[in-house]
């Protein structure tokens, strides 16, 4: 990671040069499972990063991202959604999440535009009670709501905590994002660029490749099988040419899920491999020859040796 040594860049005002301060800091962004976090991750930095779905849990790992301009460098980290867990997996996706509250300068809790406040939401306002850091409750899905309804949800919340603001916003349709980011600047400290203004994430493309496919099965197989699935990249090699080689494996649970996966004549397999296929190529900004395969691992969500294989280890 190269760090920049200026702390202060010069702006040029009135055709003078004066000395403008420079923040940076971390932002995390917490809450439960599917209300938007990778979605709102991505539209605020520019670029696809965390996969996305309908489906919950989506996100296992914290997710770095960088956001830089000229007055400020945010390092977003995308979290799993809190919820309660019911394997180690799930145990670690959890604790990933409560303690990234410890290690940033302001968090983000993303919720949806709602008059009650479940036991999840709750277990969350407990968390946030607990720490110092400032709180902005982001509203998501505005998009599906009247405007006039906006000020009865913040009544609801703004009873439960003390927030530092409140922003909502549509993170789908970008609704407020360019507020939401104003709000996030003010409690950056000064500081220096911990990262080169082009950089948008320090996951390395392996990960990322991985994730993509995953993303895509997520949105291609039924409900009963993605919770169940893990997908490592066995290889990824540059050929001279500059197309790069992947070879993955996409982990399940059962032998019937593997036929599902795989489908009829491979049918399902190749469709997954195809989208996958086409992202990571726009990613890459090079022609990938990409192949599936598909193993059986039985109840590896319980196995502390393959959980730290497949990369669920930082917290275990």
């Amino acid at each position: 990671m190269k760090v920049a040594p200026i702390l202060s860049r010069k702006r040029k005002t009135e055709n003078k040069y004066i000395m403008a301060k420079f923040h940076s800091g971390f932002a995390a962004l917490i809450g439960r499972p599917n209300v938007g976090k990778s979605t709102l991750m991505n539209h605020l930095i520019g670029q696809k990063i965390a996969i996305t779905s309908d489906k919950p849990q989506t996100t296992r790992n914290r997710i770095q991202t960088v956001y830089t301009d000229e007055d400020a460098q945010v390092i977003f980290l995308d979290t799993p959604g809190i919820h309660k867990a019911k394997n180690k997996l799930g145990n670690y996706m959890v604790s990933v999440a409560e303690n990234t509250l410890k290690e940033v300068d302001v968090i983000l809790w993303l919720v949806e535009p709602t008059t009650y406040i479940g036991a999840g939401e709750q277990h969350i306002i407990e968390k946030l009670k607990m720490v110092k850091t400032p709180v902005v409750l982001v509203i998501n899905k505005v998009d599906t709501i009247k405007k006039e309804e906006i000020l009865k949800f913040i009544d609801t919340y703004r009873k439960e905590l003390n927030f530092s603001d409140i922003v909502p916003v549509s993170a789908l349709k970008g609704s407020n994002t360019d507020e939401l980011m104003r709000v996030i600047k003010k409690y950056l400290p000064e500081g220096p660029m911990y990262y080169d203004e082009d950089t948008v994430t320090d996951q390395p493309m392996r990960q990322i490749a991985a994730e993509l496919i995953r993303e895509k099965a997520l949105k291609c197989l039924d409900d009963e099988i993605p919770h169940g699935i893990a997908v490592l990249i066995d290889t990824m090699k540059e050929r001279p040419n500059g197309l790069y080689d992947i070879e993955a494996s996409i982990v399940c649970e059962r032998d019937s899920h593997k036929g599902i996966i795989i489908g009829k004549q491979g049918s399902m397999l190749k469709k997954i491999g195809s989208a996958a296929r086409y992202e990571i190529e726009a990613l890459m900004g090079t022609k990938v020859n990409l192949q599936l395969w598909v193993k059986v691992r039985k109840e590896w969500r319980d196995s502390d040796l393959y959980l730290k294989n497949y990369g669920y280890r930082d917290e275990l």
